[in-house]
């Protein structure tokens, strides 16, 4: 392990015990490979801050850590199922008030990127920051011709620490899945792997405001549903961002919403719709969907409208992958467990000797007991365990790829359980994805895409009589020779190998997409053997029951 590494662990198991939060890491399966540091470590001993609460002392902890802890706090404080109130009351606070960087340096940091004082861009800029940010925080500031816009400014030197820390993710993950058989199975090394591209990517604003005008444009037409705000290209640097400013209400202020007569059961169909939406039509969601991000206009409180910040990280899938979780979406609206467990055996998400009539009857076992019920009133502690059993006996393994999608279920099954626990997902659900469907193979979608490969096709017939008459020259002149290379045979197998994990990745979405249903569903039962813990096996689970399914 690198020196840089151990340092890193070391720091933060003193951050740890200062908080008095170190009996939580002796419950996990990294205790034991590191237990050295814990028991060569003399501050153990000593006095620990326990005046707080639990709940004050995890906070404080993650936010001393730095932004990546912070970005676990925030994912997971959507799951108040999962959590105590104390802990899910203390971890919210990371959504948006994170402790700020002075703002003289962001001030600062705009002048650099723009090359000019600030004066000659805004009429005025606000140093105190509007909200604040693992990664960045956000300034209120005024062009000169009167519109009010929203800066967004890099915390300083957040490259070099996201990178630190990554190290030391990469580390804990090779020693959990060397100790941890469960590690193995959920794949902890490569979610790290996924996880890395994703943090990177939030740290180029330039990136997010293209994702943000991307956003803005699919729902152009959908203004009733979504609200994205304008982007200032002209104000985009790649650690500076400016865009439109909203005004709306939090969606996690549910007195505000609820004293301004917002029709809440409206809002929370028009969630799911908007989820669909994002996935199915456009293929492209907003995968940061923590109630920080997401704000209700209510200027028609019988109309409300969700308006998104924060578009750093979103996601798309494979064309395959969407087919086949529309697909097993419909078998589970159809109640058609059989077409859901051949599915995945199709699929080669679980081995291809796997008995279909088993997996039918697991699944069944799950899903039938929460079919049309509101959310309230679906355990999810046994929802958990039953799909714990399930993906132990089947064998099935997590998809990285697919971790921002299973992200976003999270999300917006916290969002909809504080909103509307009535909410009939089922119900909600399956028009917009049996419309989609039915718009996919319609007969104007497949002209179209059959007219999109007309000038691929024209340009392989103007090509094949020359290729021709080169092969059959080369074959009379005894020329020709078909080479086969053990490097080509190398590529061909890493070819198949990758076919076969894309299909484990289109499977895996489903169990993700399936599991998320069956969350949103769930009563509230707070569990605290770890929050990382927990909110790994969650994660593992969902993609489980899918792929049981």
């Amino acid at each position: 392990m690198k020196l840089r590494v151990l340092t890193r662990l070391i720091e933060i198991q003193r951050v740890l015990v200062r908080h008095g939060l170190d009996e939580f890491v002796r419950e996990t399966h990294l205790y034991r490979p590191l237990r050295f540091v814990f028991l060569l470590s003399p501050w153990i001993w000593f006095q620990r801050r326990r005046q707080a609460t639990r709940g004050e002392r995890l906070r404080l902890a993650l936010e001393e850590l730095g932004p990546i802890f912070v970005k676990f706090g925030q994912a997971v404080s959507t799951r108040r199922d999962l959590l105590p109130p104390d802990i899910a009351d203390e971890l919210v606070k990371l959504q948006d008030r994170v402790p700020p960087f002075d703002g003289r340096q962001a001030r600062a940091a705009v002048e650099r990127a723009y090359e000019r004082p600030i004066g000659e861009v805004f009429a005025s800029f606000e140093e105190q920051p509007l909200a604040a940010a693992s990664i960045a925080q956000v300034h209120v500031a005024r062009f000169l011709d009167g519109r009010e816009v929203i800066v967004k400014v890099l915390r300083p030197g957040m490259r070099a620490v996201i990178e630190r820390d990554l190290e030391v993710l990469h580390a804990l993950a090779a020693l959990a899945f060397k100790n941890s058989a469960e590690a193995r199975r959920l794949r902890v090394t490569e979610i790290v792997d996924e996880y890395e591209k994703t943090v990177i990517d939030e740290l180029d604003l330039m990136r997010e405001a293209a994702n943000a005008t991307q956003l803005r444009r699919n729902f152009a037409a959908m203004g009733d549903l979504l609200y994205v705000p304008e982007v200032y290209w002209d104000w985009c640097r790649s650690d500076v961002m400016a865009m439109e400013r909203i005004h709306g209400v939090q969606i996690s202020n549910m007195t505000a919403l609820r004293e301004a007569g917002t029709d809440i059961r409206m809002l929370a169909e028009n969630g799911v719709k908007i989820f669909f939406t994002q996935v199915f039509r456009h293929n492209f969601f907003h995968a940061d969907m923590h109630p920080g991000n997401i704000f209700v206009l209510i200027d028609d409180p019988a109309r409300p409208r969700y308006a998104a910040v924060d578009f750093g990280i979103v996601g798309t899938l494979d064309p395959r992958d969407q087919h086949y979780l529309a697909e097993n979406f419909m078998a589970v609206f159809d109640r058609d467990y059989r077409r859901v467990a051949v599915l995945h055996v199709e699929s080669g998400w679980v081995p291809a000797d796997t008995r279909v009539d088993e997996m039918e009857s697991a699944i069944r076992t799950v899903l039938e007991p929460i079919f049309d019920k509101p959310l309230k009133d679906i355990s999810f502690g046994t929802v958990l365990l039953r799909l714990f059993d399930i993906s132990r006996r089947f064998d099935m393994r997590i998809q990285p790829q697919l971790i921002l999608l299973q992200k976003t279920l999270l999300n917006i099954e916290g969002l909809g359980r504080d909103l509307y626990p009535e909410l009939d997902i089922w119900q909600t659900a399956s028009p917009i994805l049996r419309q989609w469907m039915r718009e996919r193979f319609s007969g104007k979608t497949l002209l179209r895409e059959f007219r999109n490969q007309l000038p691929e096709a024209f340009e392989a017939l103007r090509m094949a009589p020359t290729l021709l008459k080169g092969t059959m020259q080369r074959a009379q002149d005894g020329t020709l020779r078909l080479q086969v290379e053990a490097q080509n045979i190398a590529e061909l197998q890493r070819t198949l190998r990758d076919g076969n994990r894309r299909r484990d990745a289109i499977v895996i979405g489903a169990a993700v997409l399936l599991g998320g249903l069956v969350w949103l569903a769930v009563e509230r039962e707070p569990a605290w053997p770890g929050i990382a813990l927990t909110a790994m096996s969650a994660i593992w689970l969902v993609m489980t029951w899918r792929r049981r399914s």
